[in-house]
């Protein structure tokens, strides 16, 4: 059961309209609740459907500039004082363009990227790639996993996820072969016991 306030930081998100603080506690929300997850995901589309269908204007010369001015606060001698290397530490990005660490699995078309790693808490975040018509095996999960497809098609089985799509799997449950036709791309957060963690990490 979604709540009142879950959808509405649902809207917001869907449309870009969050604080950096919401944010990040709603993109931990959606990672542990699939119906908010899907709900999400369906006003996103909604919202770009309506972005697509909207007819295009070109905006006065000058005017976003002029918006931009108006919004953006002033930095003052102090907030100059605060920004410096230290407010950096604990952080970490990762570009979507960069092609660094990724690592071919021992599966033709198969990548895998690390992208964090919280030992204390026993998980890991990796990308996974998968090349048109590549096939991974059917497998037991070695314990519990979620992904979420960004680009392609994945296909387990006879069910076929597409970008937005969620899965989650138990650890010791069967998965059935992976394969994607066209091509994709995911995220997944597994346990630090899983062989796919330790393959990225060695």
């Amino acid at each position: 059961m979604i709540s009142e306030t879950q959808k509405e930081l649902a809207s917001l998100y869907a449309l870009g309209a969050l604080t950096a603080a919401e944010l990040s506690g709603f993109e931990t929300e959606l990672r542990t609740n699939p119906e908010l997850l899907a709900f999400t995901r369906s006003l996103q589309r909604t919202a770009g459907m309506i972005a697509e269908s909207s007819a295009s204007v070109a905006l006065p010369p000058g005017l976003k500039e002029k918006v931009l001015k108006r919004i953006e606060p002033q930095p003052t001698a102090t907030d100059a004082a605060a920004i410096s290397p230290a407010i950096c530490t604990g952080l970490r990005f990762a570009n979507a363009n960069d092609q660094t660490g990724w690592k071919q699995l021992p599966i033709p078309g198969a990548w895998i990227k690390m992208l964090s790693l919280e030992k204390e808490r026993g998980y890991a975040v990796l990308m996974g790639r998968l090349a048109a018509g590549a096939r991974y095996p059917a497998h037991v999960n070695a314990g519990p996993e979620d992904f979420l497809v960004l680009t392609g098609d994945l296909h387990i089985g006879n069910r076929r996820l597409g970008p937005g799509d969620f899965h989650h799997a138990d650890g010791g449950s069967h998965h059935e072969e992976n394969y994607s036709l066209e091509g994709c791309t995911l995220i997944s957060v597994l346990t630090t016991e899983d062989p796919l963690v330790a393959f990225a990490l060695a």
